[in-house]
Order: C-alpha cells, then structure tokens, then sequence
C-alpha cells in the first residue's frame, strides 16, 4: 500500500521530531530490521540514529498480530512499530518513513529540512501472502545494481515475491558450474530486434551478461533482508534456443543453433531423450543451492509441437513411454521436473499450460492467460498465483495514444491495474482460498534498460500493490490523489515513472513500430489459447 490509512490521527497530539537526540531500539530479532531502518533515515537526515535501551524510535513484536500485520503508533514523545513477525515490523518501518518528508528517500543530506511524523495510528495487514513481481532479465539483461535497486522499489511498495525470469530463447543468464557453456555461449546474442512487427530488423548490437553464482547469493540474501523471496524461473520444455545454442544434443534435431535474436516463440524445443531430463534436473540441483524459496519455477508454456511431430526418434519415444501422442510430451517432461524439486522438498510453479496435462498435488501454477488458468486450478485444488495478461502485464502499453513506446497489445491503464483482483468470483470460498495472491509480470522485449523498466512499471505496480495489499472496497479516485504525494517520493528515488500527460520526449520510441490489439481482439486471441485446459 502506498500511504498508510490512519486509523486515528489527532492534531492535538502533535508530531514527533527526529533530531540529533533521536535514538532507536528493537528486539534482538529485530536487529536486521533495525540495522535497515537506521540506514534509510541516515542519509537524508545526516543523524545518528544511535542505539539505545530506551529508544525514540522502538522496534518490537507482539503475539495479537498477524505474519506481517503491524501496528505503528506515533506520539510527540515515540515512534513504536510493533509487528507480528519481523516481516511486519518491516512492513511498519516502511511506513514510518512514508509519514516522512519525501526527501527522505534521497541519497544524501538534505539542508534545511524539518524531520517530523505526525501523531498517528495505524494498523494494517495484507489481504494475500504473495504479492510480486516478475522480472524477465533474460530477453534484456539487467545488471546487477539494478536489480537490487528493483527489489528497494518492491519492498517500498511491501511486495514480497521476485519472480525472476532467468532464462529463455534469447539469453540464459544464470551461471550453472556443470554446464559452463549455459553461460559462455547461452547469455550472448549477436544482435537484438528493433520493434514488434514479424518484418522489424536488427539492430546489429550483441547483447548479453549473466549473475554469476556468488552475484546470486548477494541478491538473494539482498531481497531477504527486506522480506522478499525470490522465485528463479528456469524454462522448459520450450523458450530454450539459449540452452540449445550451448548444448544442441538438448534439441529435437540436434543441429546447430544460434541465441535468437527475434522476439516471439522459437519452434525449437527440447528433446524426450533421457540425457535431457538428467541434464535439466541437474540445472535444478543447482537452482536448489541457490535459492532457498519453496517454490522453483520451471516454466512449461508457449511449448510449439511441430518438431516432436515431425520426429521419427520422438515418435519411439512417444511409443517407449505410452504417451498418447507428441502433444503429451510436454506434462511429460514437467512432471518429471515436478517429481524431482518434490523429492527434493520444494514445490513446482509453472505457467497454466501446465494445466494442460495431469501435475503433481503440489504443482503451483501462473494463471497468465486471463482467469481461466486460475479458475480450473483451484478447481483441481492446486495454488494459483494471479496474474491475468489483461489486467498486469505491465509491458502492454498504457494508452491509445501513438506516442506510448513501441505500443504492444491492449491498453492497461492505471485505472485498469488497480481494478485487478486476483479471486475470480466464479469460485467456492473452499477453492478461493487456493489463490495465493497475484502478481505484475514485466516482459522486457521492448525494454533494453533499467528507465524502460520504470517506464512501464510505474506507477501502475504501485496500483498493483495497493490492490494485494487491500482488503475491501478500493476507490481509485482516493487512490489517485494519494499517488500525487507518492510520486514525490518515486522522484526522489530517481524512478522515471510514465506521467499521468504521457511519456517524456526521451521515453518515446518514434518510428519503432508496435503490435497493438483491440480489446475484442485479444479476447478472441486468449480463447483460442486456453482452450485445452480442462476445468475438471
């Protein structure tokens, strides 16, 4: 939620002071979150922030909250945040900070500024326990910095699951020590596509770059820290051009291939050999060092059947295997996956194609093509995770207008996003509570560098929190005047957010052409695709 709702808040009480007398105190469990508040207010304000037995500012816990419910209470004399678990102290500090002055984000002292919390209130809780954001760094490569810096902008808005795309046709980003050539060969390209349309050219720039294993173990501990889990996606059986440019023994005709350079769906799929299966299961284990999250994804959509159809080997092993034909492949090798992460103690998240064939009780699934996925899901009792393209795909454009860059699919305008409710109304009570919460995707096809990013992300994720986060009736008129203060503090922070008048001179892309759709247009287009998934 962008600004906390006070529940009372009295201008007799006054306000509370930071001044050079201002100390702070927590917990001994609360010692990470206090290490990350000092650090937020010391910048800005140049205080010390001392610790002290008897702090101003108090961290503290309490048995009668929830996970990550607080309750933060400001007098003239105190600031206490009290949570039900550090996430939630957390959760209250960002708050505390939100009260602030929004020079409180910027990155050194600032002069001449009045550092005072009004007397106030709060309690608060999030409706859903996962509410994220998926980033594709695999298209367009996003340095290191910047993704800490992203993980800042999720924990500013309480998000708290990274969903991180790190590998498909056009670049394979995260290094696996027993396949060095993932990375060698698999996170370079010698060129990227300029535009949306079949015919759009090259630009003739190589492009790539990978998080090495010691960059993922920063970013993880990073998010951690600011109560983020990070969920890595590796994909399969397609979006796999990179691993077969590496390994072409992985594909179906086990020719050369290169790292694509068009945006779209390769046909180039892996093969149902054994080897493959083990080859993938190791990326796992690795996966599995890595990163601690419950849930690993492992993709299983967009999967083309033209090469397993055309084989004669896979027709063998369609026969070695009893499948009913080609098209059976793909549950196939996803519920072999599934069997091992679940041997292994986790739990497989995948995309609602995996719903096309029979998945493990525990198989966790991304309904991305509307609501159908989530519907048939929870019907079939597996967790869902929100995340309908028509509502928060936030790669799509945000208006009709021709200035918005390289415009791609339907409008989603903020207006839009902050309507997203991740609980389809055709569900029982029984089956909704199988929906996890939801999240915002971010493809970065058209999105080769960090201001991209911010450009379709804000402020429409900022729409997306406050919708996972709120329970109840949400009025977005209530919510757009408070965005007018919030975005003072995303100026702060450097974020280049699209304006409400449209995008800057700098932010435009004129002369890239797009792929727009109607509305009807991409109804039509996600009926066809969902078609085959059975609501059993």
């Amino acid at each position: 939620m962008l600004i906390p709702r006070p529940l009372s808040l009295s201008a007799r009480d006054g306000e509370l002071v930071l001044d050079h007398a201002t100390t702070v105190s927590a917990a001994g469990e609360l010692s990470g979150v206090l290490a990350w508040l000092q650090q937020a207010l010391r910048p800005a304000t140049g205080l010390p922030f001392l610790p002290s037995a008897d702090g101003v500012v108090v961290l503290e816990l309490a048995g009668d909250l929830g996970p990550e419910a607080y309750r933060l209470t400001v007098t003239a004399d105190r600031a206490v945040v009290t949570g039900g678990t550090p996430a939630g102290v957390f959760y209250g500090c960002q708050a505390l900070l939100q009260l602030l002055p929004p020079a409180i984000y910027r990155r050194s002292r600032v002069a001449g500024q009045r550092w005072a919390v009004p007397a106030v209130r709060i309690e608060d809780e999030p409706r859903f326990a996962w509410r994220g954001a998926m980033l594709d760094v695999a298209r367009h490569f996003m340095p290191k910095h910047d993704v800490l810096r992203f993980i800042d902008l999720m924990a500013l808005h309480r998000l708290n699951t990274l969903h991180w795309h790190l590998t498909d046709d056009q670049g394979w980003r995260l290094e696996i020590k027993r396949y060095p050539r993932l990375t060698e060969v698999g996170a370079w390209r010698y060129e990227s596509q300029v535009g949306a349309t079949r015919t759009a050219p090259g630009d003739g720039r190589p492009h790539g770059g990978f998080y090495t294993q010691d960059d993922v173990r920063e970013i993880v501990a990073y998010a951690a820290e600011r109560f983020i889990t990070v969920v890595p996606e590796i994909e399969s059986p397609g979006h796999v051009q990179a691993a077969l440019a590496a390994y072409p023994e992985l594909g179906v005709t086990g020719e050369p291939v290169g790292v694509w350079t068009r945006w779209g769906i390769s046909t180039n799929v892996l093969n149902a050999e054994e080897s493959t299966v083990a080859f993938f299961t190791g990326v796992l284990d690795e996966v599995l060092e890595l990163f601690p999250s419950r849930y690993i994804g492992v993709g299983g959509d967009e999967c083309p059947r033209d090469q397993w159809k055309a084989d004669e080997r896979t027709g063998e092993r369609v026969a070695e295997l009893g499948l009913a034909g080609a098209e059976q492949i793909q549950s196939w090798f996803i519920g072999r996956l599934d069997a091992h992460l679940t041997a292994a103690g986790r739990r497989l998240f995948g995309w609602d194609e995996i719903l096309e064939g029979d998945l493990g009780p525990a198989a966790t699934v991304a309904s991305w093509r509307g609501m159908t996925g989530a519907i048939a899901a929870a019907r079939r009792g597996h967790d869902v995770v929100a995340c309908p393209d028509d509502l928060v795909y936030l790669d799509y454009r945000q208006s009709e207008s021709p200035d918005e860059p390289i415009p791609v699919a339907i409008p989603l305008t903020l207006r839009d996003v902050y309507a997203f409710d991740p609980v389809p109304g055709q569900l029982t009570p029984e089956q909704a509570r199988h929906v996890l919460g939801g999240q915002a995707n971010i493809w970065t096809e058209h999105a080769d560098s960090p201001r991209t990013v911010d450009y379709l992300a804000f402020p429409r994720l900022c729409a997306v929190a406050e919708a996972l986060w709120t329970a109840g009736e949400r009025d977005f008129t209530e919510f757009e005047a408070r965005l007018g203060g919030h975005l003072a503090r995303l100026d702060a922070l450097g974020v280049e957010y699209r304006h409400a008048g449209g995008p800057r001179p700098w932010q435009k892309r004129p002369g890239v052409p797009g792929r727009p759709q109607t509305r009807e247009q991409r109804t039509r287009h996600i009926a066809h695709l969902v078609a085959t998934i059975s609501q059993r």
